[in-house]
């Protein structure tokens, strides 16, 4: 029973961050398709990294906010831990994405500095840094809600956006 409570537990704590990020994420690989004019329809393998990278970052912020330093500024205004979490959740994903392409070589018993050649020559570094930077005001911007949920409640906060229901 107390598995299964801490499995719903965790899978409650991942949702909200995974549907936000699916949603950017969905909406990046909508642009990109645009941009680049690639073929028209919308391919399910580029989608599937959508929803990949939102579980995935679901997952490091589920980890992350395990961290006993994660609430360093819980009685000053909102902004300090905004800006810190945000820092971190995106410290987490530089690291995410650079070792992401390095591990499995390293794996299949070549070495780090090979791993990290071929990662540094085939990253297409505009289009790594543009993820980057959008990865950035996104966790700005959930990291700001998040702060308020914790601030004023989860109820509360509801109520303040869609009225209370009656």
């Amino acid at each position: 029973m107390k598995l299964i409570q801490s499995i719903k537990q965790s899978y409650l704590h991942i949702l909200p961050p995974a549907i936000f990020f699916l949603t950017a994420f969905g909406l990046l690989f909508v642009t990109r398709q645009f941009i680049s004019r690639e073929d028209s329809a919308l391919s399910m393998p580029g989608f599937g990294v959508a929803v990949v990278g939102a579980l995935l970052v679901g997952k490091v912020m589920l980890v992350i906010d395990k961290l006993p330093f994660i609430d360093r500024f819980p009685n000053k205004p909102l902004i300090y831990n905004i800006l810190w979490k945000s820092t971190i959740y995106f410290s987490a994903s530089l690291l995410v994405r650079c070792l992401r392409p390095i591990v499995p070589q390293v794996a299949r018993h070549d070495s780090w500095d090979n791993a990290w050649a071929q990662f540094m020559n085939t990253t297409i570094w505009p289009e790594f840094w543009l993820i980057q930077m959008w990865l950035a005001v996104l966790f700005l911007v959930y990291g700001s809600l998040r702060e308020l949920v914790r601030v004023i409640g989860r109820d509360r906060l509801m109520r303040l956006f869609f009225g209370d229901g009656q």
